[in-house]
């Protein structure tokens, strides 16, 4: 028998290492902004999607199990840490309803830093730790992957090995001269690796993104070969796509329109 309260609708996710350094609310807010800048609600402005959406609409939709109050706090939290920028697209010169759109540049700086500095994140900076409004109907879950190491973690000794492979493997596969020490590449390599993501996961990814993006220009101008470093392939916000479209270009179906060369380059 289905419980009651389970998986009725979308549910909201929170990812703990990203609570960890931003605060609960935050995250949540990100995700769900996320989920929805890649739905079919989202609107490409100028290279970047973007959604629109008033206070009372996050609410209703999103969160009501939070007051107005808190949801608007955690909205410009996350606009003063520059996770978030806000907009004004609307028609009408009277509409002051705020379009969203999440700085992945910015996240993975913040991240990355966190990562760098602690090994694992701090407790968590909340926005206003006087409105955490008790518990949330936020839904947790265990990270699983289908290759593990010790803890399903890879291991701090291993970590270096595991980026000089990919590294080595990127700057064959590209002619480069990437530096597997370099302080921007442990950044975005490392918590991939922690997260679950495999050295042969992200070779599928620096084959499957040379083949799309080696030679080709793009729509803003710039030419693909310039995206094919590090902090582009396997940035947090990119990397579950890339490896998606890997795995249908390895069974060779054609991937889907969402997969666009531009779209996912694009901060």
């Amino acid at each position: 028998m289905k419980a009651k309260w389970l998986f009725d609708e979308h549910p909201i996710l929170v990812d703990k290492e990203l609570a960890s350094v931003i605060g609960l609310n935050e995250a949540i807010v990100l995700q769900q902004l996320n989920y929805w800048l890649h739905s079919k609600s989202a609107k490409q402005i100028d290279g970047r999607l973007w959604i629109y959406n008033t206070y009372d609409n996050w609410k209703k939709d999103n969160f009501p199990f939070w007051s107005r109050n808190t949801i608007r706090r955690a909205l410009n939290s996350c606009i003063k840490k520059g996770l978030v920028i806000t907009g004004n697209f609307n028609k009408a010169g009277f509409d002051k309803t705020k379009w969203y759109s999440i700085n992945t540049q910015k996240l993975d700086e913040v991240m990355g830093s966190a990562c760098d500095q602690n090994g694992q994140t701090d407790s968590p900076k909340w926005a206003d730790g006087s409105d955490q409004n008790g518990q949330t109907n936020t839904i947790y879950y265990p990270e699983t992957t289908s290759k593990t190491t010790t803890n399903n973690q890879a291991q701090p000794d291993t970590l270096a090995q595991q980026r000089r492979e990919i590294i080595e493997y990127l700057n064959k596969k590209t002619d480069s001269k990437f530096k597997p020490n370099a302080k921007g590449n442990k950044s975005v390599i490392d918590p991939r690796l922690k997260e679950g993501y495999t050295v042969d996961d992200m070779k599928m990814i620096i084959d499957a993104m040379y083949s799309k993006w080696h030679g080709n220009k793009f729509s803003n101008g710039s030419m693909g070969d310039d995206y094919l470093r590090p902090e582009t392939l396997f940035r947090v916000s990119k990397i579950e796509g890339y490896l998606n479209v890997a795995r249908k270009m390895k069974k060779q179906q054609k991937p889907d329109d969402l997969f666009d060369m531009g779209g996912w380059i694009r901060e």
